[in-house]
């Protein structure tokens, strides 16, 4: 990383030093001889490979693991609060009673803060351990939030949150006064809540003073930096094997030799660091025809004939990429089995076209392995003898399973594992139809935009429940949303579906602690509207750009023709008309132009 922090990082309160930190697992070095300065406010996304050691080193700032050797200083009136992912609400307790348990603050506090996560009076009165994910997850953060922390602790906070609760975590964090660490794989979050990025890697704490985005083009500039040094290096190193190899047998050159020898014994390769951004993923294509994969007619979902949502009718084509979107709790993964056959409908009917072979994904779905069988076998078995060796090596190395750890046995497995694995070989399976229930949670965000990559380019059809926002936005070309038992086509951008349900969660659940609420839920409306109109605008100007690029196109084709003739055979008739030609192609080429600076202003505006 960079030498230095900013200034205002240097004039800022130091909260939190590591010094040459350590954790061995067995031989396995996580942290190694780690350093890190953190300082009062900074908001800083933690990323890493799985198993790099991200949660580790949560857990030793936390006292919940020990280090190895190394020294951590904490300011003595740091307040630091960390969010667990485990359970930690008792069997029959309501959401009420586990906020004054956690905080032993008085009840009224306790609702107020609970206010700040949108949790109302009625979902305090309910058993807290029978609450979706979702509000369980505001549950924890509310309970946090009470012991007033300077700077808090998030490991993966987004995951199986649905999106509504998403937006809310993402509001709390632009507003929060304080400092934080998140480790997340999804990317999205990362901007949009973190201004400084941490990177475990081989044992070392890579600290960067920008986001995510900004982390990636400088470690891409660097890794370009070093490909031109050594290509450098590689044209030195060729020059002296030349002149020793021509001149060593020379008595008169052979100090010469031996110098250049000398030179050459210096010359060393810059060692990059091994990373993994390029992740590639290839799905076999599907041979299907076009036309209808999908018909759905008055279809209700639940279980033992009671409906959970219903009221959709449509047709759906192959090719056709439909997340599947809601609160949780509401039934996206109800819809998906019905879909998938696992479950049958209560009321409705569901035809897919002929030859459809689905291949479906949900969490936690491990029968279809063999326990004796090792990562290998159970893709060669998948893919029954149509995908090659290295193909399948390919796609093993994409989901992690990489070296020595293509042999492993199933047994042997984490659930983290078997998840990847069951979605690898099902990406192997040869099927024309996809259903996935969060086919993300298991994998780092390399590999969630290189499967949303591979999925955007199949030929087939999905149908998916993801929380996580940049596999959506990639991957996504039309959404279901089930929301207060009813089920709703929506065609349109993800962002501004996103961007829709910002504004309703505005208008829905005001923040009564703030004054000028109602300003800026008008606000949000009228940035709606005006996104609404850029987005138009932008979609008016690439289509005229289309058309004057094809009447450039045609006009050059006439220009060649006419000077071609004229070559041959001048005549003022031919002249004439390559005047106007030529006209026309600049009105063209100038029209063009303009249309190109119009539409950078717009798409500028559109990211602000």
């Amino acid at each position: 990383s960079p030498s230095g922090l900013p200034e205002d990082f240097k004039r800022m309160k130091q909260i939190l030093q590591i010094q040459n930190l350590s954790k061995h697992y067995g031989p396995a070095a996580l942290l190694d001889q780690a350093n890190l300065v953190i300082h009062e406010g900074q908001k800083i996304g933690v990323i890493g490979r799985n198993g790099a050691g991200k949660s580790t080193l949560f857990n030793i700032l936390t006292d919940r693991e020990t280090a190895d050797s190394g020294i951590i200083h904490c300011a003595k009136d740091l307040r630091l609060g960390y969010l667990e992912q485990k359970d930690p609400f008792h069997s029959n307790e309501t959401s009420l009673e586990y906020l004054m348990r956690v905080s032993q603050k008085e009840d009224w506090l306790c609702g107020k803060t609970a206010g700040r996560m949108q949790i109302k009076n009625d979902v305090l009165k309910m058993k807290a351990s029978s609450l979706p994910g979702g509000f369980q997850m505001r549950l924890r953060l509310s309970a946090m939030l009470i012991t007033d922390p300077d700077f808090i602790l998030l490991d993966e906070p987004t995951n199986y949150l649905d999106l509504k609760t998403l937006l809310i975590l993402e509001n709390f964090l632009g507003s929060f006064r304080g400092g934080f660490m998140i480790i997340s794989h999804d990317r999205e979050f990362l901007k949009k809540t973190c201004s400084e990025t941490l990177e475990i890697k081989n044992g070392k704490l890579n600290f960067f003073p920008g986001n995510i985005e900004e982390y990636f083009a400088f470690e891409e500039e660097q890794n370009l930096h070093i490909e031109r040094v050594n290509k450098g290096i590689e044209a030195k190193q060729k020059e002296l094997n030349g002149f020793i190899e021509k001149f060593r047998a020379k008595a008169s050159k052979a100090s010469q030799a031996r110098s250049k020898e000398k030179q050459l014994n210096r010359l060393h390769k810059i060692e990059a660091e091994q990373t993994q951004r390029d992740v590639k993923i290839r799905i076999p294509e599907d041979p299907s025809p076009p036309g209808k994969a999908l018909q759905i007619e008055n279809l209700s979902i639940g279980y033992n004939q009671k409906a959970v949502a219903s009221g959709i009718s449509h047709i759906f084509s192959r090719g056709e990429h439909v997340a599947v979107l809601g609160d949780n709790g509401e039934g996206k993964s109800t819809l998906l089995k019905t879909l998938a056959g696992e479950i049958p409908p209560v009321s409705g009917n569901i035809k897919w076209a002929n030859g459809r072979n689905i291949g479906y994904y949900a969490q936690h779905v491990f029968q279809s392995l063999i326990e004796t069988d090792t990562v290998l076998d159970h893709l060669k078995k998948i893919s029954k003898g149509k995908i090659p060796e290295q193909s399948i090596l390919d796609l093993a190395g994409s989901f992690l399973f990489q070296g020595d750890e293509i042999h492993k046995k199933i047994s042997v497995l984490s659930g983290g594992e078997r998840s990847r694995l069951i979605l690898a070989g099902l990406l192997l399976s040869g099927s024309n139809v996809f259903l996935f229930d969060e086919p993300t949670n298991h994998l780092d965000f390399e590999t969630v935009e290189a499967l949303a990559g591979a999925l955007k380019q199949y030929g087939g059809t999905v149908f998916f429940i993801s929380h996580d926002r940049t596999f959506v936005n990639i991957l996504a070309d039309a959404i279901l949303e089930i929301r207060d038992g009813s089920i709703s086509l929506y065609r349109g951008n993800y962002e501004d579906y996103v961007f829709a349900l910002e504004s309703r969660i505005q208008e829905e659940s005001p923040d009564p602690d703030h004054s000028g609420n109602n300003l800026q839920s008008e606000k949000i409306k009228t940035a709606y509207h005006l996104r609404k109109e850029i987005q138009s605008g932008i979609r008016k100007n690439k289509s005229r750009s289309e058309k004057i690029e094809k009447e450039i196109h045609t006009l050059e084709e006439k220009q060649k023709e006419k000077i071609s003739k004229l070559s041959e055979s001048y005549s003022m008739e031919l002249n004439d008309e390559l005047v106007k030609i030529n006209s026309d192609l600049e009105s063209c080429e100038t029209e063009w132009m303009s249309l190109q600076e119009e539409l950078e202003t717009l798409e500028k505006a559109l990211k602000q």
